[in-house]
């Protein structure tokens, strides 16, 4: 009962009318953090899932069972509804099926399946999709392997910046006829594509990040977005004061002295998001959102 509240949480958000910013989620702490501060979604993405669990870059590495894992440890920490990348669905459409029961068995709130090719074939350079059929066949999977009709399930694409806008929607159109709940873009670049795909479709929209004229909550709103990511700013931002703790304490700090040495550096050198992604990515090989 616990669990299908969280989804129900998720759903008044995709039915509202407003758009949202939810909580870059990792960890049993991080979401209880995340749950403090007044987040009304967690969002567990499959790039810092990598890195929190493997210490590893989004190279697909990561497994099911890893993955779903962790998703428990937050789900046995906090009751914020959590939105989970489970990429590809690891495999194909039986595997997606199975991904669909560990991640709602796990507590999740809601999960995306993408029509990306995983892991990218050999000697291919860029990313790749799967074919149309392919993807529709994995939301019809996923679809079929929940058994609680209110965890949500989004049907995930990032063509608008591989294969172009029309494939895209395309693509979410035939999404949307296998009864996903919310359709969920990745490389969208301007408020046209944005507009042209809102008209095309019916469903409510999660972007996964927008250049910042597209910031707007209002305008997000306005063409029926319902969650707008920011990107995982809070795992780069504690790799940046581990890495600097460890470094004052090998150098022969105190400490007694190295309380609130994080909330000390980013606030006095005023950190940048994209200067803390670089000294992430720096570290830990981190590759995208």
């Amino acid at each position: 009962m616990a669990f299908r509240q969280r989804r129900e949480r998720l759903r008044s958000i995709l039915n509202g009318s407003t758009c949202i910013r939810p909580g870059s989620v990792y960890d049993a702490t991080s979401i209880r953090i995340a749950e403090d501060l007044g987040f009304e979604l967690g969002m567990f993405g499959g790039s810092v899932a990598s890195l929190v669990v493997l210490g590893d870059p989004d190279i697909a590495l990561i497994t099911l069972t890893e993955l779903a894992e962790q998703m428990r440890r937050m789900s046995r920490a906090s009751t914020l509804p959590v939105l989970v990348d489970a990429d590809h669905g690891y495999g194909n459409g039986l595997n997606v099926r199975r991904t669909v029961q560990e991640l709602e068995a796990a507590g999740a709130a809601g999960l995306t399946i993408e029509d990306t090719l995983l892991p990218p074939a050999f000697g291919q350079a860029g990313t790749q999709l799967i074919p149309l059929e392919e993807g529709v066949g994995k939301m019809k999977a996923a679809l079929d392997g929940r058994s609680d009709p209110s965890l949500v399930v989004m049907g995930r694409t990032g063509a608008v910046s591989i294969t172009g806008l029309d494939d895209a929607i395309a693509r979410a159109r035939a999404y949307e006829a296998t009864g996903v709940d919310a359709l969920f873009f990745t490389g969208i670049k301007t408020p046209a594509e944005l507009e042209a795909i809102s008209a095309a479709t019916r469903l409510p929209i999660v972007l996964g990040g927008a250049p910042e004229d597209m910031a707007a909550l209002d305008y997000l709103g306005s063409q029926r977005v319902r969650i707008a990511l920011q990107g995982h700013a809070p795992f780069a931002a504690a790799t940046q004061a581990v890495y600097d703790t460890l470094k004052a304490l090998r150098e022969g700090a105190s400490p007694k002295n190295l309380r609130g040495l994080a909330s000390a550096e980013l606030t006095g050198r005023a950190m940048r998001e994209s200067e803390v992604k670089a000294r992430s990515g720096e570290f830990l090989g981190l590759k995208k959102s």
